[in-house]
Protein backbone atom coordinates (compact mmCIF):
# COMPACT_ATOMS: atom_id res chain seq x y z
CA UNK A 1 0.00 0.00 0.00
CA UNK A 2 1.20 3.42 -1.17
CA UNK A 3 1.59 5.91 1.20
CA UNK A 4 -0.91 9.03 0.92
CA UNK A 5 0.34 11.94 -1.57
CA UNK A 6 1.02 14.36 1.75
CA UNK A 7 3.74 11.82 3.34
CA UNK A 8 5.55 10.95 0.63
CA UNK A 9 9.09 12.41 0.53
CA UNK A 10 10.41 14.47 -2.07
CA UNK A 11 13.55 15.98 -2.90
CA UNK A 12 14.78 20.00 -2.58
CA UNK A 13 17.71 21.71 -3.50
CA UNK A 14 19.49 24.98 -1.98
CA UNK A 15 22.39 26.83 -2.38
CA UNK A 16 24.05 27.48 1.22
CA UNK A 17 28.19 28.81 1.53
CA UNK A 18 30.56 25.97 2.04
CA UNK A 19 31.17 26.68 5.78
CA UNK A 20 27.17 26.22 6.33
CA UNK A 21 27.19 22.97 4.42
CA UNK A 22 30.53 21.60 6.24
CA UNK A 23 28.94 22.99 9.65
CA UNK A 24 25.69 21.06 8.86
CA UNK A 25 27.35 17.71 7.87
CA UNK A 26 29.42 17.46 10.84
CA UNK A 27 26.19 18.62 13.53
CA UNK A 28 24.21 15.61 11.59
CA UNK A 29 26.94 13.18 12.32
CA UNK A 30 27.40 14.36 15.95
CA UNK A 31 23.70 13.99 16.62
CA UNK A 32 23.37 10.35 14.60
CA UNK A 33 20.95 11.77 11.90
CA UNK A 34 21.06 12.80 8.09
CA UNK A 35 21.24 16.62 7.26
CA UNK A 36 17.78 15.75 5.58
CA UNK A 37 16.81 15.02 9.47
CA UNK A 38 18.20 17.78 10.59
CA UNK A 39 16.41 20.48 7.82
CA UNK A 40 13.20 18.36 8.56
CA UNK A 41 13.25 19.38 12.51
CA UNK A 42 14.26 22.71 11.73
CA UNK A 43 11.13 23.33 8.84
CA UNK A 44 9.33 21.53 11.69
CA UNK A 45 10.06 24.06 14.55
CA UNK A 46 9.30 26.61 12.24
CA UNK A 47 5.78 25.64 11.32
CA UNK A 48 5.35 24.99 14.86
CA UNK A 49 6.29 28.37 16.33
CA UNK A 50 4.15 29.79 13.32
CA UNK A 51 0.97 27.99 13.36
CA UNK A 52 0.68 26.14 17.11
CA UNK A 53 2.15 27.58 20.34
CA UNK A 54 5.72 28.57 20.33
CA UNK A 55 5.79 28.58 24.26
CA UNK A 56 5.06 25.01 24.06
CA UNK A 57 8.50 24.72 22.20
CA UNK A 58 10.21 26.69 24.10
CA UNK A 59 9.25 24.78 27.25
CA UNK A 60 10.10 21.54 25.50
CA UNK A 61 13.81 22.82 25.35
CA UNK A 62 16.01 21.29 27.91
CA UNK A 63 18.44 24.11 28.10
CA UNK A 64 15.68 26.20 28.76
CA UNK A 65 14.14 23.97 31.33
CA UNK A 66 17.65 23.53 32.76
CA UNK A 67 18.08 27.02 32.98
CA UNK A 68 14.43 27.65 34.22
CA UNK A 69 15.48 25.03 36.98
CA UNK A 70 18.41 26.63 38.17
CA UNK A 71 17.04 29.83 38.61
CA UNK A 72 14.26 28.59 40.31
CA UNK A 73 16.34 26.97 43.05
CA UNK A 74 18.85 30.24 42.86
CA UNK A 75 15.20 32.30 44.24
CA UNK A 76 14.34 29.27 46.44
CA UNK A 77 17.42 29.02 48.21
CA UNK A 78 17.80 32.85 48.71
CA UNK A 79 20.91 33.18 46.56
CA UNK A 80 18.92 35.79 43.90
CA UNK A 81 19.62 39.21 44.97
CA UNK A 82 16.31 41.50 43.94
CA UNK A 83 16.66 44.63 42.63
CA UNK A 84 14.07 47.79 41.93
CA UNK A 85 13.01 48.14 38.40
CA UNK A 86 15.07 51.10 37.59
CA UNK A 87 18.21 49.42 38.97
CA UNK A 88 17.36 46.82 36.75
CA UNK A 89 16.72 48.17 33.22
Amino acid sequence: MEAPEAMQKRKINITMDQDLIEYAKLYATKQRTSVSEVFTQFILNLKRVHEADPMRILLEDPGFQDSLLATMAKIQSGETKWLPYDQTF
